[in-house]
């Protein structure tokens, strides 16, 4: 049996299969982004499939094309697994962890 995944591994696990994402923001500044061009910059960055495995680490796999993430403690073929993100899922994740607006969006003030 393995372990259950806890939240703070699901953001874990998006981080990893992100991590070009999170190097295009350095590269390029975090900015407003429209859901069309969050969508299409995760797909390129996330690629067509890829993912990560080792003694003692989650099992992670990705793919651009739904912008689906699966993750696992147990090291086996998890991609049969119903992904921990996939879609809005995943967008809405990356606003969240990235700390990426929606153009329009305005912080209220607070004085």
């Amino acid at each position: 049996m393995s372990r259950p995944l806890t939240p703070q591994d699901k953001v874990a696990a998006f981080k990893v299969a992100t991590g070009s994402f999170a190097r295009y923001l350095e590269d390029h500044g975090v900015r407003p982004m429209n859901d069309e061009l969050l969508e299409s910059t995760l797909r390129h960055c996330m690629g067509i499939m890829a993912g990560t495995c080792g003694p003692g680490r989650m099992d992670i796999s990705w793919q651009g094309a739904g912008l689906k993430i699966w993750a696992s403690w147990e090291i086996a073929n998890i991609v049969k697994e119903r992904p921990i993100f996939a879609g809005t899922k995943t967008l809405a994740a990356a606003r969240e962890v990235y700390g990426i607006r929606r153009p329009g969006d305005e912080q209220l003030s607070l004085f």
